[in-house]
């Protein structure tokens, strides 16, 4: 039984090259052959076998970012520079970031917490000495637009002031004219107040004087004008007589 199988089992492995041989070539008769494509198209690889391209350390961050897959452990600003300190819970990484605005610098990743802590470091110092020229920009240009703003300001006092001191001085004007014409007026009522008094005291004189008259009993007649003597005519031919 042994040798039989033996025997056997070469003439089947035969029968079946055989007939994998006769279907392939029944197979190729059957199939139409083209001119432009005398071969058929081979199989594209599946997806599964393409190479990937590893993602970029910026976008593997953003990736992870937009994911909720990192934890903030620190962040400084120093104008639009920033530096962060982010934490992976998922791989117990840490990755350290510059940015300037919105827009990631460098990013660097390590396992290592003291790394981490050196390079975020690091990235703050850089972050202070690159933000220091836009903080002073931004002081220098608030002290001119504030110092613009007081002159402003302080024009708009000053002509409010020159404008008092114009009326100050029209007014102080009118009120100097007021006061001469004042002073004359004052003259003229005190010459007009001194006449009138004499003539009052001159009418109450006169009053007192009628008034002791009438209050007199004694009969007081008028002395009679003393009589005037006539001058004697001249004779002709003769000198008028000498006055006495």
């Amino acid at each position: 039984m042994k040798a039989l199988t033996r025997s056997a089992s070469p003439r089947r492995v035969l029968f079946a090259i055989g007939t994998l041989v006769l279907m392939a070539t029944s197979a190729c008769a059957s199939a139409p052959a083209t001119s432009n494509n005398p071969m058929p198209p081979a199989p594209e690889p599946a997806a599964s076998t393409q190479s990937k391209v590893p993602l970029s350390t910026v976008e593997s961050l953003r990736q992870l970012i937009d994911n909720h897959q990192l934890t903030e452990v620190r962040t400084t600003y120093n104008s639009t520079y920033g530096a962060s300190l982010l934490f992976r819970p998922e791989t117990l990484g840490y990755y350290v970031v510059l940015f300037h605005g919105k827009e990631f610098w460098r990013v660097m990743q390590t396992d290592s917490f003291d790394d981490a802590e050196s390079l975020y470091r690091t990235f703050v110092s850089q972050t202070q000495t690159l933000g220091q020229v836009e903080i002073d920009t931004m002081r220098l240009d608030a002290g001119n637009k504030y110092a613009e703003h007081m002159i402003a300001v302080n024009q708009a006092k000053l002509r409010s002031l020159q404008q008092d001191a114009n009326n100050q001085q029209q007014q102080a004007q009118q009120v100097a004219a007021q006061q001469e014409q004042a002073h004359q007026q004052a003259v003229a009522l005190s010459s007009d107040l001194h006449n009138t008094n004499a003539q009052l005291d001159a009418v109450k004189q006169q009053i007192r004087a009628l008034e002791t008259m009438q209050s007199n009993p004694n009969l007081v007649l008028p002395t009679p004008a003393p009589a005037t003597t006539a001058a004697p005519t001249p004779q002709p031919n003769q000198p008028p007589a000498a006055s006495p």
